[in-house]
């Protein structure tokens, strides 16, 4: 017997309400979704992601209340919507915290429509969508710092390039704990030995590196635990 279709529900947060209803219109366009709420402050969004558990959330970045990255925050790990942020304009700390606390994308509201339906469908199938004309001048920094220090990558054992790769999927340090099978004061040694051989201070720019140019596949799929 074939399975009925169900779109996937969606939550949006946008505290204006013009900006919002031009949203839930276009996401109407496309039969794969469907709008489970809609909210005009983080609050409210952080409610109605708890009560719905939808599949996708687009939250705008700065809204009253809670931010965006405060209800990404506040949902932990217990709930498996994925967050994308819609923004007008932000820095690249925001974003590199945004990406390293699990975020699946990040859009700017003056996208093309097709753009953002497209980063949904993407995010929906377990992609992430962080282009990188938003993502810039900081992680390109590192980006860069890692091209030119190819013999610093190379000291990387097969575990901290796990452990990178795992940072990059947004995991917390105890997640990745178990998941490869060692203690979360042991991830913290990796990832302290880490930041010290490529020189990164924390997390946030291991995750905002690795993620927004795809280049832990290279660092991971060139070594094997």
């Amino acid at each position: 017997m074939k399975t009925a279709f169900r779109p996937l529900r969606v939550v949006l947060a946008d505290d204006h309400p013009v900006f919002l209803g031009g949203l839930r219109t276009l996401i109407q366009t496309d039969p794969m979704f469907e709008i489970a709420a809609e909210c005009l402050d983080g609050i409210t969004a952080l409610q109605a992601i708890q009560d719905l558990r939808p599949e996708l959330a687009i939250l705008d970045f700065a809204m009253p209340g809670l931010s965006g990255v405060e209800v990404l925050v506040a949902l932990g790990d217990e709930i498996p919507t994925r967050i994308i942020f819609l923004t007008a304009s932000v820095n690249d700390s925001q974003i590199a915290e945004a990406i390293a606390r699990g975020a699946y994308g990040l859009m700017l509201k003056d996208a093309a429509a097709d753009t953002l339906l497209k980063s949904m469908r993407e995010t929906a199938m377990g992609n992430r969508w962080f282009p990188t004309d938003i993502v810039n001048s900081e992680i390109g920094l590192l980006e860069e710092q890692f091209e030119r220090n190819e013999q610093t990558i190379s000291t990387l054992t097969p575990r901290e390039c796990e452990i990178i790769h795992l940072v990059a999927e947004g995991l917390s340090n105890k997640e990745i704990g178990s998941q490869i099978g060692v203690t979360e004061g042991t991830v913290k040694m990796h990832l302290h030995n880490i930041y010290r051989k490529i020189n990164i201070n924390n997390r946030t720019a291991l995750a905002a590196w690795a993620l927004s140019y795809g280049n832990h596949a290279k660092i991971i799929g060139s070594k094997k635990y």
